[in-house]
């Protein structure tokens, strides 16, 4: 299975980007993915949660109708370290991977991309344990998990796996910004086994900026 696809941009912000008919022109342009960007500080689930709790349950339910994998994305970034919202992140994973739990094409990225001072053994890895601990007692689904330096340091997380099945780790790339330098990461870490997921790329800088 090869699986092509466009994220969301926050849906605090672009709810309506989410609507059946919007994914629907996703799928028809040829896309089989559609990854949800649910921030969870910038005006996120961290301070309205029901309200953007809901618009992820809407917007898989049009991504399950128009019969795609679904993306549910814990999309951290200014909030780079993923232990700064662990209790939320338990709170919120076991609530939807038990709705979810019999929906085998919907996939759990757990953390978008943690940055900052922070570590893969000290930061990323211990947050990781618990929130698939909790997806697992629901779901054998596939889990996206993250690294520091916005979800580079593939290379480092391959040398300190986690021992869970059916996890992959996201490399996030942008051509405007990346080159061969993320690309050997990526290599380096193919090599020791570890299973990498694009889950986030552009022909832009990382920023956005620049152009195509």
């Amino acid at each position: 299975i090869v699986l092509r696809g466009m994220s969301s941009h926050g849906i605090q912000w672009f709810p309506q980007f989410t609507s059946y008919e919007a994914i629907k022109t996703v799928a028809d342009s040829g896309a089989n993915l559609f990854r949800i960007a649910m921030y969870t500080e910038e005006g996120g689930y961290i301070t309205q949660r029901e309200t953007v709790k809901q618009a992820v349950f809407n917007a898989v339910d049009n991504a399950v109708k128009n019969d795609m994998y679904v993306i549910i994305d814990w999309h951290i970034l200014s909030d780079g370290d993923p232990m700064k919202h662990l209790n939320e992140a338990i709170e919120f994973f076991a609530q939807i991977s038990d709705k979810y739990r019999d929906t085998p094409n919907v996939i759990y990225e757990i953390c978008n991309e943690p940055n900052g001072n922070i570590s893969w053994g000290s930061n990323v890895k211990p947050y990781a344990e618990a929130v698939i601990s909790v997806i697992r007692q629901n779901t054998d689904g596939i889990i996206l998990v993250g690294s520091p330096t916005w979800s580079q340091d593939v290379d480092i997380a391959a040398d300190d796996p986690l021992s869970f099945n059916n996890i992959m780790y996201t490399c996030h790339f942008y051509a405007g910004t990346h080159g061969s330098d993320l690309r050997n990461k990526i290599d380096y870490a193919l090599s020791k086994g570890a299973p990498i997921f694009v889950s986030e790329w552009g022909t832009s800088a990382a920023d956005g900026n620049g152009g195509i």
